[in-house]
């Protein structure tokens, strides 16, 4: 049976939120323990040009469901609303992309294969066929704020590793957490 494009995308964009639901939880238990402001956290960065952490978030929030939806759509515009401040309002964000991812259907995403759509931004306009924009541009955009997020929190010192950033595997037998050992970060 040959990969279908839900097949290449949702599943793992699900499996990296749902991994995102834990991080943020225990990134929220190390503000709380170290007496650290949320605030802080929102606004941590790897790089002064890069984005904080909250918007992180919310970008790969947004490459997972809106980059799909807007597929769907037949155009696709960043997300451009403020980012949530707090965590309980990004694991809402992260909560609103996985409800969303849930309910695709494997038939509709086969119906974008081919399917001409545009990502639109102030005034640029680039011409895409939907799948060709879920996997070269949406999908690698979750892996890079999902991976940026995870890095600022490491950066900050919340105890999280690899197995948190991966989240419940899917294998051939139950699906199972991955327990890696340190020296694999």
């Amino acid at each position: 049976m040959p990969l279908t494009l839900h097949a290449a995308t949702v599943p793992s964009l699900l499996q990296v939120l749902r991994g995102a639901l834990g991080w943020l939880d225990k990134a929220a238990q190390f503000a709380a323990d170290q007496g650290i402001a949320e605030s802080a956290i929102m606004e941590a960065r790897l790089s002064p040009d890069m984005f904080p952490f909250n918007r992180q978030v919310r970008g790969f929030a947004m490459h997972a469901q809106g980059g799909i939806a807007g597929a769907m759509k037949g155009s696709f515009s960043p997300e451009m609303t403020p980012p949530p401040e707090n965590f309980t309002g990004l694991e809402e964000r992260v909560g609103e992309a996985i409800a969303y991812l849930e309910g695709v259907e494997p038939a509709a995403m086969e119906e974008l294969v081919g399917k001409p759509m545009w990502f639109e931004f102030k005034e640029v306009r680039v011409p895409y066929t939907a799948d060709q924009f879920l996997l070269s541009f949406s999908q690698p955009n979750f892996y890079f704020h999902a991976t940026t997020a995870y890095a600022i929190l490491r950066h900050l010192g919340v105890e999280v590793g690899k197995g948190d950033y991966l989240g419940q595997l899917r294998t051939s037998s139950a699906p199972a957490a991955l327990e890696l050992p340190a020296s694999f970060d």
